[in-house]
């Protein structure tokens, strides 16, 4: 630490007043009182041999030596130097967990302030809600009979399980073979074919302006920001460009390049003005909402009520406050944490710092999305098979179902203790007992905490950074126990049932092939964030959501346009999907000059009111091009003449083109598990 550094970081402690709940943490407090009051005494290397230096976490174990030192007269004394840097780093692991909290602060506040001030006079309506028994021995009941017939079942069914094996071993007791490829569809291909003789590659601005016109979904845009005095044809082509910069990274000084008539700083005008933050999620939800209720529950069967998330990494510039190291992608930038649905309906996005805890944005994405889907399963990697994870999801009944990394050393939890003969074909993977008596001790406050991230009092986040392992909350050890619990049932289920462990499989396919064409749609700058600002990063991350939700949207009118005629219907076996994911993006030969595609499904094919002019078109012979054609939207004008709205089209000499890979609702698997 330069003194620079730390003489400004001690004048902020000195502004900062800094409080504990818990008094075993009141030495790290009293230990920044000792900073402060030698900030100024030069470059003494020890404390006083009167003063007391207060012990803590920090100053022990491997920093003992370090903080400790014998001076030239063979007398212990404390390194003042050392000790500060020992000190700060105590402070940040308790700011992390609200042991220690600041006074006055937002995000560092008193953790009693993240509960609902309600409780006591709602608890019977809290409890309700969440719907969880009032009496603790109920709940533990409960979960023990779960625990217990997941494994007996399991217990029974072992020895005829070609799949998975349990016994002594060094590498860990649990065998566990994952599932194989499926095969494709019999009928994907024919259908994909027939799908791309109809459209070819329709241009990603005209399927956004499909989705705008369908939905109606910039309503929301007027009832966040107000309508303001733009004729609405004339706001809406701005917001598409806007979004369309955004959500491809082009930005907006390209996109004004082309002949649309609208200047780089009406653009950008509009932008400010209108597309905020809440305008741009509210257009994605609507979209999304537009989706589900599009579908032909014949083809896409009744609704999902399963999620799949996970992260993508952006990289970012060094100079923004949002980008962090990421060590498992090894690189800077920040992460957008997606829910996607098995239809590949983005229903949920959220901008994080690499650091953030991705448990808490499942959580968060899973009970606060927004739309009309009811979400009661979460498929995700192996981010979310922490205990902590599968505890608060049983509080919030969401059926938590991960891809279990390392599953060979998982350990499976006794119900009740006393039967060490129980179970005898899984002892190999058995352990200790759940302590039900933490639970029980416990369970009213990690149900008030469930309430807090349910009624939206604090952020999840906020909550679950009181449960770490450097966290000593009593509320912490029965979290981990439910969660202990909760686990050994679903690892039960997963090593008993292929069905579930391919239905994961599956689902995750699904994001990551989201994740995929995240690359293609958001390509400009080299895919590479280019701002400071962390409002920009939001935005851009919810105008990709947009762009890809009106791509999921087109291409489902497309496949069911296709699958309604009778040739084409008699392909769909129930049951089965005859199709792939709506999200993934590939190649495909341009369209020849002077060719035409079909108009997209004439279902609900109207002028919208208040948007004179406006027709739903697209262009006949200019495919789309993956470096520079994205920046060549489309816009409609009222004599039904089509104009470019990006830049020229002479001197690009990337011809790759970008078109829609379809897809199914049941999220085929690629063809290698996991993949």
């Amino acid at each position: 630490m330069t003194n620079h550094y730390r003489k400004g970081l001690i004048e902020l402690l000195g502004v900062l007043e800094f409080r504990s709940n818990n008094s075993a943490h009141r030495p790290v407090i009293d230990a920044l009182d000792l900073v402060q009051r030698y900030a100024k005494a030069g470059n003494t290397t020890y404390y006083p041999l009167g003063e007391v230096a207060p012990e803590h976490r920090g100053t022990n174990g491997q920093w003992a030596e370090l903080v400790h030192r014998e001076d030239r007269r063979g007398q212990r004394r404390v390194v003042r130097m050392v000790y500060e840097v020992a000190t700060l780093q105590a402070l940040r692991e308790q700011l992390r967990c609200k042991e220690v909290w600041v006074v006055g602060a937002g995000r560092w506040c008193n953790p009693d302030e993240d509960l609902p001030t309600d409780f006591e006079a709602r608890r019977v309506e809290h409890y309700r809600e969440l719907r969880k028994p009032l009496r603790a021995q109920e709940f533990i009941d409960q979960l023990r009979k779960e625990m217990t017939g997941a494994l007996a079942d399991l217990d029974q069914a072992l020895p005829e399980l070609d799949w998975v094996e349990i016994k002594e071993r060094a590498a860990g007791a649990i065998k566990f073979t994952a599932p194989e490829a499926q095969e494709e569809p019999r009928n994907l291909r024919r259908i994909k074919a027939e799908v791309g003789r109809r459209w070819s590659a329709v241009p990603l601005i005209d399927m956004l302006k499909e989705a705008v016109l369908r939905t109606g979904c910039l309503k929301a845009v007027a009832s966040v920001a107000g309508a303001g005095n733009l004729p609405e044809e004339v706001l809406a082509e701005r917001l598409m460009l806007a979004i369309h910069a955004y959500g491809t990274n082009t930005g907006i000084r390209s996109v004004a390049g082309g002949a649309h008539g609208h200047t780089e700083e009406e653009i950008r005008y509009t932008r400010r003005r209108y597309l905020t933050l809440e305008a741009a999620r509210q257009i994605a939800v609507e979209i999304a909402n537009a989706t589900f209720a599009a579908r032909d529950s014949g083809l896409w069967g009744a609704g999902s009520t399963a999620v799949a998330s996970d992260s993508t990494h952006f990289r970012s510039w060094d100079q923004n406050l949002f980008t962090e190291w990421h060590s498992r992608y090894g690189g800077r930038g920040v992460l957008v944490y997606w829910h996607v649905e098995r239809g590949s309906v983005v229903v949920h996005s959220q901008a994080l710092r690499a650091s953030a805890s991705e448990v808490a944005a499942m959580v968060e994405g899973a009970i606060r999305h927004g739309t009309t889907m009811s979400v009661e399963g979460n498929y995700v990697d192996s981010h979310g098979q922490s205990e902590i994870g599968f505890g608060i999801t049983r509080l919030l009944n969401v059926d938590l179902l991960p891809r279990i990394k390392q599953i060979n050393r998982v350990k499976l939890y006794r119900p009740v203790s006393g039967e060490p003969g129980a179970y005898p074909n899984l002892a190999a993977a058995m352990t200790r007992p759940i302590r039900w008596d933490v639970i029980d001790a416990n369970y009213d406050q990690v149900i008030k905490y469930a309430t807090a991230i349910r009624t939206g009092t604090a952020s999840t986040e906020a909550i679950l950074s009181r449960f770490t392992r450097a966290a000593s909350h009593p509320a912490y050890q029965a979290m981990l126990e439910v969660g202990r619990a909760q686990k050994t049932v679903f690892v039960a289920r997963y090593l008993r049932d292929r069905a579930l462990a391919r239905e994961i499989e599956e689902g995750l396919n699904v994001v990551e092939a989201w994740n995929r064409a995240n690359a293609v749609i958001y390509y400009g700058k080299g895919g590479e964030i280019s701002t400071n600002r962390r409002e920009e990063v939001e935005m851009a991350a919810l105008c990709l959501r947009i762009l890809q939700a009106s791509l999921v949207f087109v291409n489902t009118l497309m496949l069911q346009a296709v699958l309604a005629e009778p040739q084409w219907s008699s392909l769909a076996r129930p049951g089965r999907p005859t199709w792939a994911d709506p999200a993934v993006l590939g190649p495909r030969p341009p369209v020849r000059r002077g060719e035409t595609r079909p108009r997209l499904p004439p279902s609900d094919r109207r002028r919208r009111p208040g948007w004179p002019g406006l027709s739903i078109r697209t262009t006949p012979a200019r495919a789309v091009s993956r470096t520079a054609a994205l920046t060549r939207p489309q816009r409609v004008l009222s004599d039904g003449q089509s104009t470019t709205l990006g830049g020229p089209d002479d001197g690009h000499r990337d011809r790759s083109w970008v078109r829609v890979r379809l897809a199914g609702p049941q999220g085929e698997p690629s063809s290698r598990p996991g993949g």
